[in-house]
């Protein structure tokens, strides 16, 4: 039950004055915020949302299902709608297997409002500098839409990654690979650290929107938690990487086309990077803080301890990758897929927030456990 700072009193009071007297009556009460059924609510970006979760893992096939990959496949035709819903068609791609939707009954309602291609400002409220995108309001004014209906307990919260570039860094790091023979990660570290600070004090501020909607709708701080998550690592580190570093493999079979040191640079310096400045935000805000950059571990695209899923080889969460390749002539889907979780790693995502549901304090890092699926997900305390 909602507690009494929820409760207000709404409706017109007539006044009627008659032999000196003033008569008060009051019309029936009207449910507030905080009182309708409990939910758990994702905002953000497309690593939230469930981009790429039209995919169980890759395969080289083509055609059809491919190999059962593509659960878009209808038999006859590809449908998006089937996994993305009314999404598919504005580009939000919330999955029907996006971290929220996949954590289980954790709430009676379980709400995305995430967007793929979201930045900071997507999250503002408009009156505070937020900004509609593709075609939906900010993410905080519908926050407060579904507070004022329902009785939030937690917010998950995934942003930050496209204020600092990630599809431009993955593209260059590719083209570099693929076009130029040169490395990425200098020139790349030095576009992240200009832009970094600017890009935290703006998570900063999406938390303290996240704070002010809910305030607005009479919840206290201790009503609901916001936990603030980092991003995972889709490609793995060189010496874990089952392809060579010469050659076509790692573009033409594993859809992984990074030289060593780019890779290594990603997975051992970028990603954490990014984690340990997300979870100073984290701490100056008072929220909980989930690590993911070892969420994919093994799991990753061209990773020697997962396969690719073929007409021998079915699409297993146990073995098959939990990330979208980079399909660069876009002859399986759009490219705004690639380098997310898919349909196994979102599963797996879910596992993670139902975890950290169910311990109300702490911050915590969400890892795998090898050779199992989603079941086999377990969080570890950090400092």
């Amino acid at each position: 039950m909602p507690s009494y700072r929820h409760r207000a009193l709404r409706g017109l009071l007539p006044l009627c004055l008659a032999a000196g007297l003033v008569s008060l009556a009051p019309s029936p009460a009207v449910a507030s915020p905080g009182s309708g059924p409990t939910a758990v609510v994702s905002l953000g970006d497309s690593y939230i949302s469930g981009e790429a979760g039209r995919w169980q893992g890759n395969s080289l096939t083509t055609t059809g299902s491919r190999n059962g990959t593509d659960r878009a496949w209808t038999g006859s035709v590809y449908d998006p709608s089937r996994v993305y819903g009314t999404t598919e068609a504005n580009g939000c791609h919330r999955s029907d297997s996006a971290e929220v939707r996949s954590a289980g009954g954790i709430a009676t309602e379980l709400i995305n409002l995430a967007c793929s291609g979201a930045t900071t400002q997507n999250v503002f409220r408009a009156s505070r500098g937020g900004v509609a995108f593709k075609g939906e309001a900010p993410q905080a004014d519908q926050l407060a839409a579904v507070a004022a209906s329902k009785d939030v307990k937690l917010i998950a919260l995934s942003i930050g990654g496209n204020d600092l570039g990630f599809a431009d860094i993955i593209s260059t790091c590719a083209t570099d690979y693929i076009v130029w023979y040169s490395y990425c990660h200098d020139d790349q570290q030095a576009v992240v650290d200009a832009k970094i600070d600017g890009v935290m004090a703006n998570v900063g501020k999406a938390v303290d929107e996240v704070r002010a909607v809910m305030s607005s709708a009479g919840y206290a701080a201790s009503d609901y938690r916001i936990v603030l998550q980092s991003y995972p690592s889709p490609i793995p580190r060189s010496a874990e990487n089952r392809y060579g570093e010469s050659g076509w493999s790692r573009t033409n079979t594993g859809g992984c086309p990074f030289w060593n040191a780019d890779s290594d640079w990603a997975r051992d310096s970028l990603v954490p990077q990014i984690a340990d400045r997300l979870k100073a935000v984290a701490a100056a805000k008072g929220t909980q803080f989930m690590d993911l950059r070892d969420m994919l571990q093994g799991r990753e695209v061209c990773a020697k301890t997962s396969k690719l899923v073929s007409s021998t080889v079915p699409a297993s969460a146990t073995s098959s990758e939990w990330a979208r390749w980079i399909d660069q002539n876009e002859t399986q889907g759009p490219l705004q897929e690639d380098m997310h979780p898919n349909y196994y790693g979102q599963q797996a995502l879910g596992r993670c927030l139902a975890l950290v549901n169910a311990r109300p304090t702490g911050n915590v890092s969400c890892k795998n456990t090898a050779g199992t699926g989603a079941s086999g997900m377990y969080l570890t305390a950090t400092n």
